[in-house]
C-alpha cells in the first residue's frame, strides 16, 4: 500500500534528483523508495552485500576440491 510522505529538502537538491530520475527514466518516489529499499536491506544484513555483488551472485561455478589448486592451474594456463 502506497503512502504519502512529505520531506523538506534543499531545492537545488531536489532539482538535481527531479533530472536525475529524468535521465534514468524514473520518478522520484521511485528513486527514495529505492534507496530506502537498499537502505534497510543493509541494515537488515549482517554481510552487507552490495547490489552489484547481488547481481554477480552464481556467474562464476567452482569446481569441488581444492579451490586453491583450482586456482594455481588456472593461473598456470593463463600465463604459460
Amino acid at each position: 500500500m502506497d503512502t504519502k510522505l512529505t520531506l523538506k529538502l534543499d531545492r537545488e537538491i531536489i532539482e538535481k534528483a527531479k533530472r536525475f530520475a529524468k535521465q534514468k527514466n524514473t520518478s522520484l518516489s521511485m528513486l527514495i523508495e529505492n534507496y530506502f529499499q537498499n537502505l534497510t536491506a543493509r541494515e537488515d544484513s549482517s554481510d552487507q552485500i552490495t547490489p552489484l555483488v547481488k547481481s554477480l551472485s552464481g556467474i562464476i561455478e567452482i569446481p569441488e576440491g581444492d579451490v586453491q589448486k583450482e586456482y594455481t592451474d588456472y593461473l598456470m594456463k593463463k600465463y604459460s
